[in-house]
């Protein structure tokens, strides 16, 4: 069964053994308004948690995405780059950005849970 984690930075990161599913929160996708452009890293790099892994620019703002946690992208969603807009449509399910190997799962006792970032966004 996957466990869903959020990040300060409205990433989720859903997590099953030592995979992971990233993308932007529902909450982060309303805030950016349409979103124009999208660029990912390849597959086969490897980072550290916070690091800067792609960025979302919008008709209101460009945003950095972090990395919630430290891995390896295994598949980025290349699709999104061609249709950028579809981030709007379903940021928490079709729409998530990289699938990656977690390097720690000890990282993913410093994320929030559900409650925590349903109370971060009130």
């Amino acid at each position: 069964m996957p466990s869903t984690y959020f990040t300060d930075d409205h990433e989720w990161i859903e997590v099953e053994d030592d995979m992971a599913t990233i993308g932007i929160t529902k909450h982060a996708a309303e805030q950016l308004g349409e979103v124009v452009f999208i660029e990912l890293q390849p597959t086969g790099e490897t980072f550290a948690k916070g690091d800067e892994i792609g960025v979302v620019e919008s008709v209101k703002a460009a945003s950095d995405i972090f990395a919630p946690v430290a891995g390896e992208i295994v598949e980025a969603n290349e699709a999104l780059v061609e249709t950028p807009g579809d981030l709007n449509e379903d940021p928490e399910g079709a729409s998530w950005l990289y699938k990656i190997k977690l390097s720690d799962t000890g990282e993913l006792s410093e994320l929030l849970d559900a409650d925590a970032y349903a109370a971060l966004i009130e």
